[in-house]
């Protein structure tokens, strides 16, 4: 899954970033909010975190042109405003949630999942395949009715491909959309990654489930 954080003050981005990059989240940072608005039009985040005290554009017209640009995704503003005034035109700007500062990580943890909970009940359905059980609600898996245990990165990746079965997946486009921004194209990352990910879901089992088709990519 993939976050966008829009905070100017980088000692509380680099803290949310590392917090959930932690979580197994793919993390995108912007300092402003036109920065925003240029980064959510070129990538699809499931979660922006939005302070509502931005440069050049402030937190709830970024809010407003989100939602009118068609972004479906959620959005909980961070700011240190707490009058019910400032809450409600955070909210009726198209906000799904309000998050006051000072706040605790893990209250910020919760709530995104609550958010992607509801997000994935309409949008991302338990999926079965080849004996495989993934359910994005509470990222657990069975194959056979044997249950798997992941990390959260290695789930994503599972799940990306259980919706893409039969098809080769290209190493660039699991880049794309499971890590940041900043990810070395170049890296080894998604091969370490994958290689966990086939011991665990093949092991005690005759069948490997994932195949590497050279110069395409994988294919599950």
């Amino acid at each position: 899954m993939r976050i966008l954080v829009v905070e100017d003050e980088e000692p509380i981005t680099a803290a949310l970033e590392r917090g959930l990059t932690k979580l197994g989240y793919a993390v995108d940072t912007a300092y402003d909010g036109a920065e925003a608005l240029e980064k959510a039009a070129v990538t699809r985040y499931d979660v922006i975190c939005l302070d509502l005290n931005l440069p050049r554009i402030d937190g709830v017209e970024v809010c407003r042109r989100l939602r009118a640009a068609g972004y479906t995704g959620g959005i909980i503003m961070l700011t240190a405003r707490s009058a019910i005034r400032e809450r409600v035109e955070g909210l009726d700007s198209g906000a799904d949630d309000y998050l006051v500062k000072p706040f605790a990580f893990s209250e910020l943890a919760a709530r995104i999942r609550a958010l992607t909970r509801r997000e994935t009940t309409l949008r991302e359905p338990v999926l079965r395949t080849k004996g495989l059980e993934l359910d994005p609600n509470t990222n657990k898996v069975r194959r056979n009715g044997v249950e798997i245990h992941l990390t959260p990165k290695e789930f994503a990746l599972l799940y990306y491909l259980a919706r893409n079965a039969g098809r080769a997946v290209p190493q660039e486009e699991l880049l794309e959309h499971l890590w940041d921004e900043n990810t070395n194209p170049f890296t080894q990352t998604v091969k370490v990654h994958m290689n966990n990910l086939r011991r665990k879901i093949n092991e005690g089992f005759d069948e490997p489930l994932i195949e590497t088709i050279r110069g395409k990519g994988y294919v599950l």
